[in-house]
């Protein structure tokens, strides 16, 4: 009968055991949400929603898409009593503001991608050296991204670590120069 008891309690404690033995030397980062959460990040983007450019071309988008909404409830709320040329027309200059909507979008998000792919550019030899001490402080043996990973143990997350680590690194090269 003991042996009964005992077979049952060792597999249990074994499958509780395997999870703690397997997460050792593992670690998951959001490389994109680290170097983006540096202050260094921070302040580059912030110059850039006050470039004049990025910043008329933001306001004119949300211009646009607020005329083309009015247009749209216009279109709606009086259709029935409208003309057919004149709805043809409130169509029309709708599909046009939506396009125009979506190159100035095009444009902004190019200028956004262009000024993240300098930052990751500019802190990619600090964020190497960072990770690579982080990996060996922490004998993690295994990295995952955060993007391909469905759930992880909070504990195991190192983006926090590495966003904490680079500030203070950027900061220290700051001084320096």
């Amino acid at each position: 009968m003991k042996k009964l008891l005992f077979v049952p309690f060792f597999l249990t404690s074994l499958l509780f055991a395997i999870p703690a033995l397997a997460m050792e030397g593992v670690g998951v980062i959001n490389m994109r949400d680290a170097v983006l959460g540096t202050q260094v990040a921070q302040d580059v983007l912030k110059a850039l929603s006050e470039e004049s450019d990025y910043a008329a071309n933001i306001e004119k988008a949300t211009l646009l898409q607020t005329e083309r909404q009015a247009l749209a409830e216009k279109l709606q709320k009086d259709g029935e009593t409208l003309a057919q040329d004149e709805i043809v027309d409130m169509q029309r200059d709708i599909q046009e503001k939506g396009q125009e909507i979506e190159f100035i979008i095009g444009k902004v998000q190019a200028k956004q991608n262009q000024t993240v792919e300098k930052i990751f550019a500019d802190i990619n030899p600090t964020l190497q050296k960072i990770l690579s001490e982080l990996i060996a402080a922490k004998e993690v043996k295994l990295l995952l991204s955060q993007e391909n990973v469905l759930f992880s143990d909070p504990a195991l997350v190192l983006t926090d670590d590495v966003t904490s680590l680079l500030d203070v690194a950027l900061a220290e090269e700051q001084n320096e120069q």
